[in-house]
């Protein structure tokens, strides 16, 4: 099974491609998800976040308040470093059980939708990397939109991860999402083509 890496940007549009992909029959394994899985309550997990972290980054409710940790933790690289250290192995093993569902079940390509694939050095794994990519006033004006961030929150959470043209330039799939919905999904269309090929190379 060809193993695709789907990375990019923060607010570039890499979940709605994935979401495209998954609507196509392309089977997509979301790091997002499994994230969040694996520090939802009553987890290993979110125990060992609380004990490296302390109760305040829990809600009410017991679940884990992702965004008092992030206030933590972004722009503190020896914070992300020790939180890094308790979630990537969580996510990997099950990121490893999903991965091998798929290849029992004979698929011939699979995509892995992980935004920090240039950040954990993880491009080897992958026989093909595509990157969603937009302007940075672009990804600026979608946070605005979809959080409360405050301008500071906005400009630790872009300036935490590796710039887009670093990413763009060790990319085998660059798709552009700078323009409106339509151009988008014509970037999608000749990402599909392009997946098709990788199926039989």
């Amino acid at each position: 099974m060809k193993w695709i890496g789907l990375t990019g940007g923060i607010a570039c549009g890499k979940s709605t491609v994935s979401r495209l992909l998954s609507e196509r029959a392309i089977p997509v394994i979301d790091a997002d998800e499994i994230a969040k899985e694996v520090v939802k309550p009553g987890s290993p997990g979110l125990k060992s976040v609380v004990q490296e972290f302390g109760q305040d980054v829990l809600l009410p409710d017991g679940s884990l308040d992702r965004r008092r940790l992030g206030q933590q933790v972004f722009g503190h690289p020896e914070l992300l470093h020790r939180l890094e250290g308790i979630l990537h192995p969580l996510i990997r093993e099950e990121t490893r059980q999903r991965r091998q569902v798929l290849e029992e079940m004979n698929e011939p390509l699979a995509i892995y939708d992980v935004p920090l694939l240039f950040e954990t050095k993880s491009q080897g794994q992958f026989d093909g990397i595509i990157v969603v990519s937009c302007t940075k006033e672009q990804q600026k004006e979608r946070l605005r939109r979809r959080h409360s961030w405050s301008e500071e929150e906005i400009e630790m959470r872009i300036a935490s991860q590796i710039p887009m043209q670093f990413k763009e330039q060790r990319a085998d799939f660059v798709l552009q999402n700078n323009r409106d919905e339509q151009h988008l999904l014509k970037e999608v269309e000749r990402l599909l083509v392009w997946l098709e090929e990788k199926k039989i190379s």
